[in-house]
């Protein structure tokens, strides 16, 4: 085993281990999701649509159900693989600067096997809450429904990245809401596709803000 081998399994370990074990803690209310029962009914595939500081809160909620996520392939995305393989995630590495294409694929085949799917669409370097046309392509190629949804609370740690990634604290509420389904026609123009990428970034603009200013119950 080499040691680059060795970092990435150890990390892999200790990141879901910690992230099981700090969720477990949360009190966890989650609001509109009738559109994800409508789809569990029809057996329609989801693509899990949310903002990359929504992350870690949202990993937690929908581990191990099989769903595929769009994971970078640059340096820092190897280590977000083998937590997220660890959470009972399935990945396909790609991004939208770097083996898209590639991704892609591997997002639209996983669909068209019956998986849901999770995309970050304004990872993975930013500009936060920038949306790329990534998710709105393998809805389109796949069929898979759009599904905006987010997670916030009142009481988070906010880490010094790009995208301000949020880590509810132990303990915490952590306010989970969806948004509308969106499906994109496979012969959708690009003059379509700009109109539902912004319909889509102000459904996520709307349910990420209401998580965040949710009064307590």
């Amino acid at each position: 085993m080499t040691r680059d081998e060795l970092k990435f399994r150890v990390a892999g370990r200790l990141g879901a281990t910690v992230l099981r074990a700090l969720g477990a803690t949360w009190r966890i209310r989650v609001e509109d999701d009738g559109p994800l029962h409508e789809m569990r009914r029809a057996r329609h595939p989801v693509i899990f649509t949310f903002w990359h500081s929504r992350i870690l809160p949202l990993t937690y909620l929908r581990r191990g159900e099989g769903s595929v996520a769009l994971v970078s392939q640059h340096g820092d995305g190897e280590y977000t693989t083998r937590i997220l393989e660890r959470m009972g995630y399935g990945t396909a590495r790609g991004s939208a600067t770097r083996g898209g294409v590639q991704g892609l694929r591997g997002l639209v085949r996983a669909a068209r096997e019956g998986h849901d799917l999770g995309i970050t669409p304004d990872g993975p370097r930013g500009p936060a809450r920038e949306l790329k046309e990534g998710v709105l392509v393998a809805a389109q190629l796949s069929g898979a429904a759009i599904l905006p949804f987010a997670a916030g609370g009142p009481s988070v740690w906010s880490v010094g990245s790009w995208d301000r990634m949020i880590i509810p604290k132990p303990f915490s509420r952590v306010n989970v809401k969806y948004g509308a389904l969106q499906f994109v026609a496979r012969d959708a123009t690009e003059a379509d596709l700009a109109e539902h990428g912004a319909r889509l970034s102000a459904e996520l603009n709307r349910i990420t803000d209401a998580v965040d200013t949710w009064p307590p119950p």
